[in-house]
């Protein structure tokens, strides 16, 4: 199963001179906790950094700042790690639980930008695979039962 079968397609993303208060405010309209920084070049989006929630407390609001003059490309988190559309789900968790990140932008071979993989999104997928398994083995046991009668 490759990341760009169970990634987010639906990214959120602003350019760099985009303020602050506009990420905080798309944050909240989508009910997500970051957005990413992408920049155009040769006509494809390439994620260049990241905006997380507790950036916007951190370096925002702790140090009371000015939220509308800020700009994401002043707090973003660059040198963003990403993960080739291809990879397998157990790559991205290698990648995140090595790397201590819990978002990952999903890219082309050529970097452009076309989903985003979330610990969230691994767990719930995984889950819905360990209770495949258990449903199985309930089903092996009527099988047996039913066999053996």
């Amino acid at each position: 199963m490759t990341i760009a079968s169970i990634c987010n397609h639906d990214v959120v993303s602003l350019d760099r001179d985009a303020t602050v208060l506009q990420a905080a405010k798309l944050m909240r309209q989508h009910h997500i906790g970051s957005v990413f920084v992408t920049e155009t070049k040769g006509g494809k989006t390439l994620p260049v950094g990241i905006v997380t929630d507790r950036d916007l407390v951190v370096e925002v609001l702790a140090p009371e700042l000015d939220a509308g003059v800020m700009t994401v490309g002043d707090i973003m988190q660059a040198g963003l790690l990403k993960i080739d559309e291809q990879a397998g789900v157990f790559d991205a968790i290698r990648l995140m639980s090595g790397k201590g990140v819990r978002r990952l932008p999903v890219v082309k071979k050529e970097g452009e930008l076309v989903g985003v993989i979330t610990m969230d999104d691994l767990m719930l997928m995984l889950s819905g695979e360990f209770c495949s398994f258990a449903r199985l083995l309930e089903k092996e046991q009527h099988n047996e039962i039913a066999k053996r009668r």
